[in-house]
């Protein structure tokens, strides 16, 4: 990438995300009732989230026993690691179509090696397996400036290829006692996984809003050439960015496997879409530049309850993709009106 001569004064600076990191603005002089409308527009996916476990809870006697709330937390865990890397991705002003395969692969490697390999190797192997291939990723679309659809879906694709070649297309079976009972084991009554998931969300936070290269990522999103004239590393930041993103992947795909004992090219199909959708549900902008952690935590549960409720109420499964589609569509189109009113 090469500076533009004719760039006027403003392009020397770095644009301003459209939106500040995890919104770290301290609450200025504005009215109780303003105070109340901006909190509530920030946390609406928090509380659409209470208010969905407490009617859940009063309608299914099922949804309220602690185990299903257990089972909740713990199937919802993995991909909420993943859509935390598609969040960085987002952010940065990409997207990775090849997570699901990635996914399989380092569940297919874990499969191969789990005989003789306990849990500390397995997580070691898969997740420098998934940060390879995001810094591939990441190398083709920054280097090569190749659009992030083609080339995440090329990758994908070449992936899944070389699964199916590998494994005749076959499930893996596998055998790490450590890693299962990781994968299943409950602190206190609450599941590891989420513990994982939230220390996973705390990270991410950490690194997008207290560092300068979460704020790199912010700006590259908002604004690549301009970040580009005022210095900021922009190829690394995206390199990094998708790197990011298959560290979360890898880490998603051994944990899968923790919980099935077995590596399927397949099995992490719908990772790309399932993540995506939970960012852009949580207000990620498909054009880079804003996203909260936060925001994403709380989508991964409200899908996740959503999904179980309909499961307890006896609604037919072939319902759940509508459901999750129109959950979308209003999130994309409040998010539209919300804009609309603060340029207003």
């Amino acid at each position: 990438m090469s500076p533009v001569p004719s760039a006027s004064p403003a392009a020397n600076r770095i644009a301003a995300p459209s939106q500040a990191p995890e919104d770290l603005s301290l609450p200025g002089s504005s009215s109780p009732r303003k105070s109340l409308s901006g909190f509530l527009s920030r946390h609406t996916l928090w509380v659409a989230l209470v208010m969905l476990v407490l009617v859940l809870s009063l309608i299914s006697e099922p949804f309220r026993n602690p185990a299903n709330l257990q089972n909740i937390l713990m199937q919802n865990s993995v991909i909420g690691i993943v859509a935390l890397g598609m969040l960085v991705m987002m952010i940065s002003g990409g997207f990775d179509l090849s997570v699901g395969a990635s996914g399989g692969a380092v569940g297919v490697l874990v499969a191969y090696l789990s005989g003789s390999w306990g849990l500390p190797a397995a997580l070691i192997v898969g997740t420098l397996l998934g940060m390879f291939i995001g810094l591939i990723n990441g190398i083709i679309i920054a280097r090569l400036h190749i659009n992030a659809f083609i080339t995440t879906f090329a990758v994908a694709s070449i992936i899944t290829g070389i699964l199916f070649v590998l494994t005749s297309g076959r499930s893996i079976s596998g055998s790490s006692v450590a890693l299962t009972d990781f994968a299943f084991e409950l602190v206190v009554g609450i599941p590891m996984l989420f513990l994982v998931f939230v220390a996973f969300a705390i990270v991410t936070y950490l690194l997008l809003s207290r560092t300068k290269w979460g704020h790199w990522v912010y700006s590259v999103g908002a604004n690549a050439e301009a970040s580009y004239l005022s210095g900021v590393p922009v190829l690394p930041i995206k390199i990094a960015a998708f790197t990011f993103g298959g560290l979360a992947v890898g880490l998603g795909g051994v944990f899968l496997f923790g919980q099935s004992a077995v590596g399927q090219p397949t099995a992490a199909a719908d990772w790309p879409l399932n993540a995506i959708a939970i960012c852009v549900i949580a207000g990620t902008s498909l054009a880079g530049g804003a996203g909260r952690v936060g925001n994403v935590v709380a989508a991964v549960l409200v899908l996740g309850v959503v999904s179980t409720g309909l499961n307890q109420l006896g609604i037919s499964p072939y319902w759940q993709p509508a459901v999750t589609g129109t959950i979308i569509l209003v999130a994309v189109v409040s998010d539209q009106l919300t804009k609309a009113r603060s340029r207003a």
